[in-house]
């Protein structure tokens, strides 16, 4: 029984008002499923995410990060059409979800309008806004307000919009009217699609190895990174998009290429460092020759700033490495050959000689 002066329509207007795509509202619970997230921990499946580890049992109940907490509203924001990349040689590609300004940022300040809102009429209630940082299991609370489905690959699948989506939550004191969908949806029947395309064989249904998956390998990872992934990295030097490109609920239709997609995701808030003016991806050869003043300035407004400089350069080895492969630029093995200098950082001098000892080229 809700006891809030708001219906679950009026929620998804009020969202919808402030620039999302959709919004729904879940019960504050402990997860069904939170054996799962343990077992999987367990396994050492989260790779050197060890802040996967922390909070586990926050993670798992939403009651934990609000004293009280009765409700989840969760928001989704479209931030891609899916449409093809423009690939060439010599460019490292960026996940489309970060080549617009910083998503946590932009709606984070929407949600906290939200709840400006909502607090006005009220006021004794709290109301805690979480973009990607709380420890929260945000595509499960989403799936149970009813705004999708959780695919093989792991993500949220909303029918009619896609995978394309970022999460967001208001997690409050107010018990509202839910809006949950049908109990343990599948999107996605036989089809493995994700599966078969992941280039590190990472997914297996419903899970993802992040000591194999790239995204976690460029994004999350402060070591070198083995070997035996480089060439299945391709171009990829900040996240990776195959599992989605391949999506069959991804392919464009009417519906998809006229939903609402916020205008923050459309391009970068500076093209600096050699990068498209789309943000989708950088001159490789630039980034090999970043300081960390050129990596802050490429970075501004944008949340790849997660990455340091010198998991940039890692990255960016390997993708060269696999752009020199294919076709050789002398000024792009030239700084590949310089990073391999004694002067380097552990982790980027052994990265470049690796790449030369592959292509056959170190002296």
């Amino acid at each position: 029984m809700s006891n809030a002066p708001w219906t679950s329509d009026q929620i998804r207007a009020l969202c919808l008002e402030h620039g999302f795509a959709r919004a729904g509202v879940a019960p504050a619970q402990r997860s069904p499923r939170a054996e799962v997230l343990e077992d999987w921990i367990a396994a050492g499946r989260h790779g050197t995410m060890g802040w996967m580890a922390e909070h586990v049992d926050v993670r798992s109940d939403a009651r934990r990060l609000l004293d009280g907490a009765k409700s989840v509203i969760c928001v989704l924001d479209r931030y891609a059409d899916g449409a093809s990349d423009e690939r060439e040689s010599g460019w490292g590609r960026v996940a489309r979800y970060a080549r617009g300004r910083d998503y946590h940022v932009v709606m984070k300040k929407r949600l906290h309008a939200v709840c400006d809102r909502l607090a006005e009429q009220a006021p004794d209630h709290q109301f805690r806004a979480c973009v990607d940082t709380a420890p929260l299991l945000e595509r499960e609370i989403a799936a149970r307000a009813g705004l999708g489905g959780i695919g093989k690959h792991t993500l949220l699948i909303e029918p009619g919009l896609g995978s394309w989506l970022l999460i967001g939550s208001i997690v409050t004191t107010l018990e509202l009217e839910e809006t949950g969908g049908v109990e343990d949806y599948d999107p996605c029947g036989a089809c493995t699609r994700c599966i078969d395309a992941c280039p590190t064989d990472a997914i297996t249904p419903w899970s993802v190895d992040a000591r194999a998956c790239i995204s976690a390998l460029t994004i999350e990872h402060r070591e070198p990174i083995d070997e035996a992934h480089h060439e299945a990295m391709e171009d990829w030097i900040y996240g990776c998009d195959v599992c989605q490109e391949v999506c069959p609920h991804n392919r464009p239709t009417r519906r998809t290429v006229a939903a609402h997609r916020h205008e923050s995701h459309d391009a970068p808030v500076v093209v600096e460092g050699g990068r498209r003016e789309d943000g989708s991806a950088f001159r490789l050869i630039d980034v090999l020759g970043w300081d960390e003043e050129t990596r802050r300035a490429a970075f501004t407004g944008s949340a790849m700033k997660r990455a340091k400089l010198p998991m940039m350069l890692r990255n960016a080895l390997i993708a060269a490495g696999n752009s020199l492969r294919a076709d050789h630029d002398p000024r792009l093995l030239e700084a590949v050959r310089t990073l391999a200098g004694e002067e380097m950082p552990d982790m980027v001098r052994e990265t470049a000689r690796s790449v030369l000892d592959r292509l056959g080229t170190r002296d």
